[in-house]
């Protein structure tokens, strides 16, 4: 719901600010007061281009500003999530701000965003009908989605676009395997062949670094006998060994300690070390034991390392990447079996493109059953709104499968007798579109995403009993929605909740527009005026007074002026 709107030097307006209510509001005054540069502003303030000449006459820059309620709207709520542009409370707040050169910038609670962002946004939060609007009404998406919510079909239409993407997507798989067939051929026999290689290797992740060991040892095979066996004889041998001199230092320091026993612990330290150096030499040996002096198979692990060597030259690796080389080989090789199976991408293409006409033609049933409810509602609403004669249509063309389905939808009227249905976009009387837009509305209470609906001229070309009846239309409107109407009629103005007087008036020689939320006697005064034009009579008056008896008034308070 609109909050508020908060104008500055916008056209004739210094500076506005604005509030607004739930319920049926209506903006009256003189032709040429202003009224619709309220809704121009709000046009603005959700996405639609600027120019420079919308800044008043002597300032550098326009400022809008708008405030809306989100209470009972989780999907505007998460939208803005989604966008990075959440609010802290239940408020959003929208600004645009345009140059007098013509450039502008907009902004989403505070953060900077692009138009496209505001005018998704304002789909959520109003919808504007009138002569001057882009209403969305016209759009053939958004007639496909109002009928779609009108049948009750919003999911199952989410569903065929589902499946139309998965049928498009297997459709597209078996065409690029057709296409890319014969390269698909030999890059699958290349794998074939790297595969059959690779795997005759029998060849692990750790062979490589075993067979480099196995290498250096066998190669060395010699060299470690002679130096391990030197090394033992060295720590004990003969008497010149290292085990034979520590004996004897053992028994100097054993004497030694008998005369003081402050060195018997590096006695004690002397034996570990002794023992450290018999276990080390015998350990040393049993290693020259088994030492292997093989010429056989220090041969066999240089040949199996120059075969694998060779292996990883043909394909441009390292031995040790290998395996790892193997394994996306065959993994590759499986896709590429996958894609080569033809005849499997082809049913599983068919079973999509069933899926996909079942679930559309289900959709195609809903859609005739509530395009012809919904033509005789409209059809009978416009009637009532000097539309005799009219009538209103939803036609089903037929159209090629795509994400909406297997037709089209058009809203197709004739507003009076022996008129030629027509598609909406093309009627011709922006008055008549804007009753157009009630009645339909009022037909799809409920159903249109916009929390404010805005009316503009309305009545246009209309007035007496018909005039009480888009009145009461609009009013009934008003008990689920906001709804504001821009209008001229003081039986449609009589029936609103809150009711906005526009006027210019002279502000140091420079005319400006002023906006006033009137009190019932200022209500009473602004009503004389529409039913008796310049002159105020006492009549006049009283008949004001009944009318607002009748359609029970709302008071209200002053707006802060511009």
């Amino acid at each position: 719901m609109l909050l508020s709107l908060t104008l500055t030097d916008f056209v004739l307006v210094a500076r506005l600010e604005l509030d607004f209510h739930p319920g049926f509001s209506v903006l009256t005054g003189e032709t040429g007061a202003g009224k619709s540069l309220l809704l121009d502003a709000l046009a603005l303030v959700l996405g639609e281009r600027a120019e420079g000449g919308v800044v008043r006459a002597g300032a550098t820059r326009a400022e809008i500003g708008a405030e809306f309620d989100l209470s009972g709207m989780p999907a505007l709520i998460a939208w803005l999530a989604d966008q990075d542009l959440a609010a802290d409370g239940q408020t959003l707040l929208l600004r645009r701000v345009v140059e007098s050169g013509g450039r502008s910038r907009a902004f989403i609670n505070g953060r900077p965003a692009t138009l496209q962002q505001l005018k998704a946004a304002g789909t959520f939060l109003l919808d504007i009908h009138g002569q001057h609007a882009h209403y969305s009404l016209l759009k053939a998406a958004e007639q496909r989605r109002l009928l779609d919510a009108y049948a009750g079909a919003a999911e199952l239409a989410r569903q065929v676009a589902e499946a139309w993407h998965r049928w498009r997507a297997a459709r597209d798989h078996r065409r690029a395997a057709i296409s890319q067939s014969d390269g698909l051929a030999a890059e699958r026999q290349e794998l074939a062949e790297t595969v059959r290689e690779l795997e005759a290797l029998e060849y692990g992740e750790e062979d490589w670094r075993i067979l480099q060991e196995d290498q250096r040892r066998l190669a060395h095979a010699a060299e470690l006998l002679q130096g391990s066996q030197q090394l033992a004889d060295a720590l004990e041998g003969d008497e010149a060994g290292l085990s034979q001199r520590l004996r004897g230092v053992r028994l100097r320091l054993l004497e030694l300690a008998q005369l003081d026993a402050a060195l018997t612990d590096l006695r004690d330290s002397l034996d570990g070390v002794s023992e450290v150096i018999q276990d080390t030499a015998r350990e040393l040996r049993r290693y020259a034991d088994r030492v292997d002096l093989d010429p056989e198979a220090l041969a066999r692990v240089e040949s199996r390392l120059a075969v694998i060597q060779a292996a990883a030259r043909r394909h441009h690796i390292r031995p040790e990447a290998i395996p790892d080389t193997l394994l996306h080989a065959r993994a590759r090789l499986r896709e590429l079996g996958e894609a080569a199976d033809l005849v499997a991408l082809e049913q599983a293409e068919r079973a999509c493109e069933a899926d996909y006409h079942r679930l559309a033609q289900g959709l195609s049933r809903l859609r005739a059953q509530a395009a012809d409810r919904l033509g005789q509602a409209v059809t009978r609403t416009m009637q009532q709104l000097a539309m005799q004669g009219g009538r209103f249509r939803v036609d089903l063309p037929t159209c090629e499968p795509c994400g909406q389905g297997v037709e089209e939808a058009r809203f197709r009227v004739s507003t009076h007798s022996g008129q030629a249905l027509q598609d909406l976009a093309r009627t011709a009387s922006g008055g008549e579109l804007s009753r157009l837009g009630l009645a339909l509305q009022t037909v799809l209470s409920g159903v249109s995403g916009a929390a404010t609906l805005i009316f503009d001229e309305v009545d246009a070309g209309i007035g007496g009993r018909v005039a009480e009846i888009v009145g009461r239309l609009l009013a009934e409107q008003g008990k689920d929605r906001q709804v504001l109407c821009v209008t001229h009629l003081p039986q449609v103005a009589a029936r609103a909740d809150q009711h906005y007087r526009v006027s210019k008036e002279s502000v140091a020689g420079e005319l400006r527009t002023r906006v006033v939320l009137l009190d019932i006697a200022s209500r009473r005064e602004e009503l004389a005026r529409m039913l008796g034009g310049l002159e105020i009579t006492e009549v006049t008056r009283r008949h004001a007074a009944e009318m607002l008896d009748v359609s029970g008034p709302a008071g209200g308070v002053r707006a802060k002026p511009g």
